[in-house]
């Protein structure tokens, strides 16, 4: 039975049109060159076989920088104009992050399919795609917004550069192959699998954007969509490692095979090439598998080709380079010698020491000296005893002044802090949206590797005038007076600002309306409130309103931005 790719859902029957490539050079990218997000859509040719279909194309909605869809996303940068929809930059102003959104009118022939294939994408949730964000038909529009990644590059720029190392190389096509078999077992294709869809976050993490979206976007269909992405994983790996296109075309800035030559080894392309990586391409091209020396099954499908790179041998990154320290060099501050350098070839002769003071007046004063010497150590322990004796005098008359009373309050104020045990947690949203409720027991769970973390916010340090803060309310179980709040961060940098407050519940009012007890700024990973107003209280409102700027971080499935993550809450009283 032939196999059906979603992102062909609802297309209409192209046969007879001109294929998609002859308006390629009609596409305009604006600013497309540097910007790291865009999505090129020159449909150069990979030889793949796939079908491509223009139909006649609605009049693209008359849209510009600034404006507003939905009230929310705000348009700042055209990066593609092509067959009657466009690509955008934009800002999502409700959660004050970039964004990317592709845009075509309702009655376009392709509408369905793409918010079919949008809203198929988004159900699968894998992060090393690229994520579908919103999918929405309003009034004459349909606008499918997606992830913007600024800190990621596209495969195309890093072959710009050169071709990948061997473990480079083994990272994406394991992690890329593992990606697209998981799309395939939900039953997404991606049928525009070429470098310009492939992306490395700063990380290191390879990330395949326009899963079934992009195919849809351009009416492009397969009868074997599992063999068109193997094909094109395959020749991804072939252009890592010989930075040339294995089809004759020239395609993605990277120059094609001659001509009449047919497709070869990419170990005969390029000298120093990984076998196992060199035949591995082959068998994932339309070659059958053959290669010079071996003849494996070719792999058909992203499953096969996952298996057949996990039978090689792991390829390991190479061993890092450590520069030798320079060579000991003696200084020539020596005496009798700063200020002018030794000539080459001539040993500067050591100076002796001067001799000690042997004149008649050096004598005098070294006895000078030992005379005042002898008459302070006199002087001294006069003083001394004279101390001793007034202080044994005072003794019997401040012994009787003494009470028990002293030595208690002593006592009690060098006694530790006891630790007390949080019964329950509840977020509190003070406005807006909440941010992670389900994670509050991971604040005090005794682990330190399980957290609660905030959204990722586009502007920071200071939450305001988004959100005026963002916490968790803690119930100690009876009425307690705090001593200190210990709260361990994920994130340094910038600032995180963190309060207590007295409250009167799981789900307390107003900020206003509690008790301030103490806060805190710090620019590391812990924050420690001491208490400055003594309040009994039984719940404890941690309240952040400033969160530090940091870097992606994959294993959260945060974007790089301003946020903050709590590991740990611990109180003492």
């Amino acid at each position: 039975m032939a196999e059906r790719s979603t992102a062909a859902v609802d297309v209409a029957d192209n046969s007879g049109d001109k294929p998609l490539t002859a308006k390629a050079d009609q596409s305009t990218a604006d600013g497309v060159a540097k910007n790291p997000e865009r999505d090129t859509d020159s449909d150069e040719a990979q030889g793949n076989g796939m079908a491509a279909g223009a139909e006649k194309q609605a009049a693209p909605p008359e849209l510009h920088s600034g404006h507003k869809l939905a009230r929310r996303y705000r348009l700042e940068e055209c990066v593609t104009r092509l067959d009657g929809f466009s690509s955008w930059r934009a800002v999502d102003e409700k959660l004050r992050r970039a964004v990317g959104v592709h845009i075509l009118p309702s009655d376009h022939l392709r509408t369905r399919a793409v918010l079919a294939a949008a809203r198929s994408a988004a159900l699968l949730g894998d992060p090393r795609f690229v994520q579908v964000l919103d999918a929405v038909e309003e009034n004459d529009l349909v606008y499918v917004v997606h992830e913007w990644l600024p800190d990621a590059t596209e495969l195309t720029a890093l072959l710009a550069v050169g071709p990948l190392e061997p473990h480079d190389a083994y990272q994406m096509v394991s992690q890329i192959a593992s990606a697209m078999a998981a799309a395939h077992r939900e039953g997404l294709a991606h049928l525009r699998l070429n470098p310009n869809a492939v992306l490395r976050t700063s990380t290191g993490q390879w990330r395949i954007r326009g899963l079934a979206v992009n195919a849809a976007l351009r009416g492009i269909s397969s009868d074997t969509p599992q063999r068109t992405d193997t094909e094109a994983i395959g020749a991804l790996l072939y252009a890592a490692l010989t930075q040339r296109w294995p089809y004759e075309n020239d395609a993605y800035g990277l120059a094609g095979l001659p001509k009449d030559v047919g497709l070869i080894a990419p170990d005969q392309v390029r000298a120093g090439v990984h076998r196992g990586l060199s035949e591995l391409a082959m068998r994932a091209l339309v070659n059958d598998g053959a290669t010079a020396s071996r003849h494996e099954s070719a792999c058909t499908t992203p499953e096969e080709l996952v298996k057949a790179i996990g039978e090689m041998p792991r390829i390991r990154p190479p061993e890092p380079a450590f520069t030798a320290p320079p060579e000991y060099q003696r200084t020539t501050y020596q005496q009798g010698t700063y200020g002018r350098p030794t000539p080459p070839g001539v040993t500067q002769p050591m100076q002796a020491p001067p001799p000690p003071l042997q004149s008649r007046t050096g004598k005098a004063l070294k006895w000078g000296v030992s005379a005042l010497l002898i008459a302070a150590l006199g002087l001294g322990s006069w003083q001394l005893a004279d101390a001793l004796m007034h202080q044994g005098d005072k003794s019997d008359d401040t012994t009787h002044t003494q009470t028990t009373d002293g030595g208690d309050k002593n006592g009690a104020s060098s006694a530790p802090a006891a630790a007390i045990k949080i019964q329950n947690a509840q977020e509190y949203v003070a406005t807006g949206e909440a941010q992670h409720p389900n994670d509050v027991n991971k604040t005090y769970d005794g682990s330190t590797s399980t957290y609660w973390r905030t959204n990722t916010f586009l502007s920071g340090p200071e939450l305001a005038p988004y959100k005026p803060g963002v916490g968790i309310v803690y119930d100690l179980g009876s009425a307690r007076e705090l001593a200190t709040g210990t709260i361990s961060l994920r994130y340094s940098g910038d600032h995180t600002t963190v309060a207590l407050y007295a409250a009167d519940s799981l789900t307390p009012g107003s900020i206003s309306s509690m008790t301030k007890i103490g806060s805190v700024t710090t620019t590391g990973n812990t924050a420690t409130v001491k208490v400055s107003k003594k309040v009994k209280s039984q719940f404890v409102l941690m309240w952040i309103t400033a969160v530090p700027n940091s870097g992606a971080d994959p294993d959260a499935y945060a974007q790089a931005g301003y946020k903050q993550a709590v590991t740990e809450v611990k109180f003492t009283g």
